[in-house]
C-alpha cells in the first residue's frame, strides 16, 4: 500500500487517499468528518479525526480538608464508581492528607565505552558549576522564574556506561522539551571541554525527586459489611497489601488498579498519562523487585493507608494551553499549581486502591463490574433508556452474561417472536 507522500497532503487529500486505498465507505467518511476539529490538525501529524472518551466526575473526595470534585476521562464503567466509593469510606475517617516533595525532574547525558570511569567522574564533578551554567543558559526564562538546573550526579553503570544526571526545577511545566534542550547543550560542552562524546542526551521519566504522598486513617468500624465485621475486613485488606509486596504478579494488577484512577485524571488534566505510567511502574521496581505501591496496616482500631508516587505532571505548557477542556477541568478540580494537581492524583490512587482491595477480599471484584457490564452490553445491542432497568435486572440474574443473552432478554421484553 503506497501512501507516499501522505504527510505532505492536506486534510481532504489524506482522507481521499485513505478512502481509496482502504475501501472506506461514504458512511465511514461521514463518521470521520463528523468528528474533526481544527485543533487536532494543528496538534498531530496525519490527523484524521477526534476519538472521544467519556468524561465524568468522581465525588466524595476530601483532600487536605477541602472537598474535591474530580474529573475523569475514561471508557471503563467501574473506575468512577470505585473512586467515589473509596473516597466516601476515607472521608468517614477525616479524608486524605496529601503532600509533595520538591519538584525536580532528571535528565541524562549518557556516555558509552568509557575506558577510565573514575577519571571521567572526577572531571565531570570538577565541571559542575560550568555544567549547571551551560544548562541554564540553554533555557534562561525558567531561571528567571526561579527554576533551572539545580544539581548533578554522576553514576557508573555496567558495560562501561557513565550517566551524568542533571536535576532541573521546571516550575509549573512538566518540561520535557526544556530538559532535553538543556541536556543537549551540556553534551556539546562535554565534547568541547573534555573531548567526551555522548551517546545520547534525554530526560528520564523516572522522576523520583518529584514525589507525592497520600495518607488516610479509617476507623475499622466503618468498613463493616453484611458478611464481615470491620476489623476482619481491615485485616484482609492488609494481607492483600502484603501480597502485592512479595509477588510481582499480584503487584502488577494491584498497581494497575491504582493507575486506573490516576491515568484518567491525568488525561482530563491535559497531561501525558504515558509518562506518568512509565514513572510510576519504574518506581515500583526501584529496589530491583517489582512491588505494590500502596501500604495498608492496622494501628489500634484504625486502617492506615499510605501511597507515594512520582508524578511529574505539568500545569502549564505543551498541549495544556491549547486544550480548553483541560483548563476547564483544572477549574473543576480547583487547583492552581502542579503540586496541587499531584496531591489530587495521589489521593485518587489511594481511594481507587482501597475500593479495589475492599471488593477483592469481600464480595469479589466481579459484582460491581458485572452491574456496569450488564448495562454496557444492553446498550450495545440497542436497549432504550425505558427498557434498561428491567433488562439489566434480568441480565444480571442470567446464567451467562453476553450479547446473545442481552438480545434475547430484549426480545422477550418487547414481546418479539423468539426464533
Amino acid at each position: 500500500m503506497n501512501l507516499t507522500p501522505f504527510y505532505k497532503q492536506n486534510y481532504e487529500q489524506r482522507l481521499a487517499m485513505l478512502k481509496e486505498k482502504l475501501g472506506l465507505t461514504d458512511v465511514d467518511e461521514a463518521l470521520i468528518t463528523g468528528k474533526t476539529a481544527t485543533l487536532g490538525n494543528q496538534t498531530i501529524e496525519n490527523y484524521l479525526m477526534d476519538f472521544s472518551i467519556p468524561e465524568g466526575v468522581a465525588v466524595n473526595f476530601k483532600i487536605n480538608g477541602k472537598e474535591k470534585v474530580v474529573p475523569m476521562a475514561t471508557e471503563e464503567p467501574s473506575v468512577i464508581a470505585a473512586a467515589s466509593n473509596g473516597a466516601k469510606i476515607i472521608a468517614a475517617g477525616g479524608g486524605i492528607q496529601a503532600s509533595t516533595t520538591e519538584r525536580l525532574m532528571m535528565g541524562q547525558v549518557l556516555m558509552a565505552n568509557v575506558q577510565k570511569p573514575v577519571q571521567l567522574t572526577q572531571r565531570l564533578l570538577q565541571y559542575k558549576p560550568e555544567i549547571l551554567q551551560t544548562a541554564n543558559d540553554a533555557h534562561p526564562s525558567i531561571v528567571k522564574r526561579g527554576g533551572g538546573a539545580k544539581k548533578i550526579r554522576v553514576r557508573k553503570l555496567a558495560h562501561q556506561f557513565i550517566s551524568l544526571d542533571i536535576f532541573i526545577d521546571t516550575k509549573e511545566a512538566m518540561g520535557a522539551n526544556m530538559i532535553n534542550a538543556m541536556l543537549e547543550a551540556v553534551a556539546k560542552l562535554l565534547q568541547v571541554k573534555l573531548g567526551q562524546t555522548s551517546l545520547m542526551a534525554i530526560l528520564s521519566n523516572l522522576a523520583d525527586e518529584c514525589l507525592a504522598t497520600a495518607t488516610c486513617r479509617i476507623p475499622v468500624k466503618v468498613l463493616t459489611t453484611k458478611q464481615l465485621n470491620g476489623k476482619e475486613l481491615a485485616q484482609r485488606i492488609v494481607l492483600a497489601s502484603e501480597a502485592a509486596q512479595v509477588d510481582p504478579y499480584r503487584a502488577a494488577t494491584h498497581n494497575k488498579g491504582i493507575m486506573n484512577g490516576i491515568d484518567v485524571v491525568v488525561m482530563a488534566s491535559g497531561n501525558d498519562w504515558r509518562a506518568i505510567e512509565s514513572s510510576v511502574h519504574a518506581y515500583a521496581a526501584r529496589d530491583g523487585h517489582y512491588r505494590g505501591l500502596s501500604c495498608w496496616q492496622i494501628e489500634n482500631d484504625f486502617l492506615i493507608g499510605n501511597l507515594t508516587l512520582p508524578l511529574p505532571v505539568g500545569f502549564v505548557g505543551g498541549s495544556i494551553k491549547l486544550n480548553q477542556k483541560a483548563q476547564l477541568n483544572h477549574r473543576i478540580l480547583q487547583v492552581s499549581t502542579a503540586k496541587e494537581l499531584e496531591e489530587v492524583l495521589v489521593s485518587v490512587g489511594l481511594a481507587q486502591n482501597l475500593a479495589a482491595l475492599k471488593a477483592l477480599v469481600s464480595e469479589g471484584i466481579q459484582r460491581g463490574h458485572m452491574h456496569l457490564q450488564a448495562k454496557s452490553l444492553l446498550l450495545s445491542v440497542g436497549a432504550t433508556t425505558a427498557e434498561l432497568a428491567d433488562a439489566q435486572a434480568k441480565l444480571e440474574s442470567a446464567p451467562v452474561m453476553d450479547q446473545q443473552t442481552a438480545r434475547q432478554i430484549l426480545k422477550e421484553l418487547r414481546g418479539e417472536n423468539n426464533e
